[in-house]
Formats: structure tokens, C-alpha cells, sequence
């Protein structure tokens, strides 16, 4: 899957290491007050949060650039499902909006960051030959 210069390992992918960056976040902020003892809205964001760094990995360590492909697709989805929870955490006053903020702006981060890379695998797809050719 790597290229001479590309990432090896998907520890080294921007997109891994920001969404561990807000899964950690997510997880500092869900553990705090009533935001903890909310356990449906606390654990869908926990989940939707691992989703996005699992989905980069396991997409990564696949042999084919079209299932990362889809992986990507998958993490992209799961970091519109978080936003859309942290909209929830913030109507419902778990978190104040400085709060809000931040962790919105790291999913939106995020997001942009698959969304180069998904289509830079779509391109890298692309180019290729297919057999026979």
C-alpha cells in the first residue's frame, strides 16, 4: 500500500493522529459531570470518536486502495455523526460553547483532512492500470 515516501504505518497518517487527538478530547469531556452519567449520548460519541481512528486503520492495513477507499468513507461518516452529537452535548448544557467550539473545530479538522485524503486514494486509484492492460 505505501509509496517510497508515503506512511508506512497508519500511526503516521495526519488523519489517524488528529482523529486520536479528538477521541482523546472526547473522552476527557464525556467523563466530566452530568455529561458522565448521560450514558446513550457519552458512549455514542466515545464510539463514534473510535470509529473514525479505527475505520483510517483498518482501511490503511488493507491491500487494496479501493476498501481504504471506502474505510475513509466510513471515518468521514462517523466524524458527521459525532458533530451532529456534540450538537446534542451542547443543547443539552453538557458542554459550554468554548467547549463546543474547540471540539467542533477539531472534527471539522478532521473531516477536511479524510476528505483530502479519500480523494487522494480515489485519485491514486484511478491511475492505476487495470490487469491486462
Amino acid at each position: 500500500m505505501p509509496e517510497h515516501n508515503a506512511a508506512r504505518r497508519f500511526e503516521d497518517l495526519i488523519a489517524w493522529q488528529k482523529a486520536r487527538e479528538l477521541t482523546r478530547r472526547v473522552y476527557e469531556v464525556t467523563g466530566t459531570g452530568a455529561f458522565s452519567r448521560d450514558f446513550g449520548l457519552r458512549d455514542q460519541m466515545r464510539r463514534s470518536s473510535v470509529s473514525i481512528m479505527a475505520n483510517i486503520a483498518e482501511g490503511f492495513e488493507r491491500a487494496r486502495q479501493s476498501e481504504f477507499h471506502q474505510f475513509l468513507s466510513v471515518a468521514k461518516s462517523s466524524c458527521a455523526e459525532l458533530r451532529s452529537h456534540l450538537y446534542v452535548a451542547h443543547d443539552a448544557k453538557y458542554v459550554d460553547t468554548r467547549t463546543f467550539d474547540d471540539l467542533m473545530r477539531i472534527a471539522q479538522e478532521v473531516s477536511l483532512v479524510l476528505g483530502g485524503l479519500r480523494s487522494a486514494v480515489h485519485r491514486r486509484r484511478a491511475e492505476q492500470k487495470p490487469y491486462g492492460s
